[in-house]
């Protein structure tokens, strides 16, 4: 047997979008279940289609007991699709996109398009298609493109002049009146060639970035997790910042540092990430390579979760495969603390078992980041990271005592000052067997 169509197929209800309608499918491959529900996948896919404006007209989950090559799906599921297809252009309501959430050949894709009348594009194109429309900073659009270049080099796309309309994207979805086209690999291969080098000028002066900053010094906080899992909205929440935030696949895809001031003093660079995805395209995880570097040299990591989810251990499990990938152990690594957002969205006993299960571990906390609840016992924990084996102080020092100033600045980390006519009053982190050396020089006292 091949296909057997799932008839329960679910009609969503979207706004009407200049992109078109969409016919989403999510294969289900027999022996190849996972930890998700094939209903959970599908509406990650119905929402990776929504986070660039398609109308998703019907989504459905198909069942493959034999992948077939030519096309994946069987013979039934094919004619199943093509008659719905057909009706749906009749009644006027033509769809005209078949989103496949999984990966497809070139000639998968091709056999699937003369069989439905339609175009078809798989996930890594449904992806790379939104990260097109979403990049804004010229690293972001460098990295994209080429992933989206290694993608097509043996595909069957757009024309080479049609790559940089002014919509974004990369021209999987296509368009009216445009052909499709073999890319030239000589272009393809000299503009890739272009492009790593670039991003080489890119990693170069983030390698400078970070050595500026390490003689700041501020720590570096990085968030890292799965897609829509809160990260921007902490990240205003916690840095008092503005950056796009909305209950969207991929919200987020150029990296933005804020400076934020912890209940100490102590300052540190809070640093938002793209977030991660199953499945996620092996070339687009090398792509972001020069974004992810941000992560592997952070001094500490917030692993961020949306525990409301259904799907959040396979999602938590995703996330700590590309951190494994990134040379980050997350179970053993000190820097990685688990942060269980979206706490509001939970009560009763499934809300107390958050808490306690972040309480009991130690290097994890439960927060809302849309109310701010719980969220200075996330500051304490950092404070505490940023000041292991050291002891926060307040000195007092006499503005004509340059001496002891500079011995300050030079062996211990002065995460606060404040000046008056006579004095500087300083917040020091320093180490106990350091700081017993000064007390001969100044007046100080332990911060409360």
């Amino acid at each position: 047997m091949g296909t057997t169509p799932n008839t329960d197929s679910n009609t969503i209800e979207t706004p009407r979008s200049s992109l078109g309608r969409a016919l989403v499918l999510h294969p289900v491959l027999r022996g190849t279940e996972n930890d998700r529900s094939p209903e959970a996948s599908l509406e990650e896919a119905v929402g990776l289609a929504a986070a660039i404006e398609l109308e998703v007209a019907q989504a459905a989950v198909v069942k493959v007991n034999q992948p077939r090559p030519a096309t994946l799906l069987g013979g039934g599921a094919i004619e199943h699709y093509a008659k719905l297809l057909d009706d749906a252009r009749e009644a006027g309501g033509a769809i005209d996109l078949v989103i496949v959430d999984h990966a497809l050949t070139p000639v998968q894709q091709r056999n699937l398009e003369k069989a439905f009348g339609a175009k078809v594009i798989d996930r890594t194109g449904l992806i790379l298609e939104i990260f097109g429309a979403r990049a804004r900073t010229h690293e972001g659009q460098l990295q994209v493109e080429l992933a989206s270049l290694s993608y097509q080099k043996s595909r069957l796309v757009r024309s080479w002049t049609h790559l940089e309309r002014q919509r974004g994207g990369f021209g999987f979805l296509g368009g009216p009146g445009e052909s499709q086209l073999e890319i030239d690999r000589r272009l393809i291969g000299n503009r890739i060639v272009k492009i790593k080098r670039e991003l080489d000028d890119v990693r170069r002066t983030r390698g400078l970035h970070r050595k500026a900053r390490a003689k700041v010094p501020y720590p570096v906080v990085a968030l890292v997790g799965y897609t829509n899992a809160g990260k921007s909205t902490l990240f205003n929440r916690m840095a008092g910042a503005e950056v796009f935030a909305k209950n969207l696949l991929f919200a987020t895809l150029d990296p933005t540092m804020r400076q934020v001031v912890l209940p100490s003093g102590r300052k540190v660079i809070l640093s938002d990430t793209v977030g991660f995805i199953s499945d996620l395209p092996t070339h687009l995880v090398a792509a972001f390579r020069a974004t992810l570097e941000e992560v592997q040299s952070a001094d500490i990591i917030l692993h961020v979760r949306d525990i409301a989810h259904p799907d959040t251990e396979a999602q938590k499990a995703d996330v700590e495969t590309i951190l494994s990938d990134l040379g980050i152990d997350p179970e053993r690594d000190p820097r990685v603390v688990e942060v269980s957002n979206k706490i509001d969205l939970l009560d009763g006993a499934k809300l107390d078992a958050v808490l306690a299960r972040a309480e009991r571990a130690g290097n994890a906390c439960a927060v809302s980041a849309v109310t701010g609840d719980r969220l200075d016992t996330l500051f304490r924990i950092l404070d505490s990271r940023m000041t292991a084996g050291r002891e926060l102080v307040e000195l007092d020092v006499e503005h004509g005592d340059g001496a002891t100033l500079a011995w300050l600045y030079a062996h211990g980390e002065v995460v606060g000052r404040r000046d008056d006519d006579s004095h500087a009053h300083l917040q020091v982190a320093i180490e106990p067997a350091v700081l017993a050396r000064i007390a001969p020089l100044a007046q100080g006292r332990a911060a409360a």
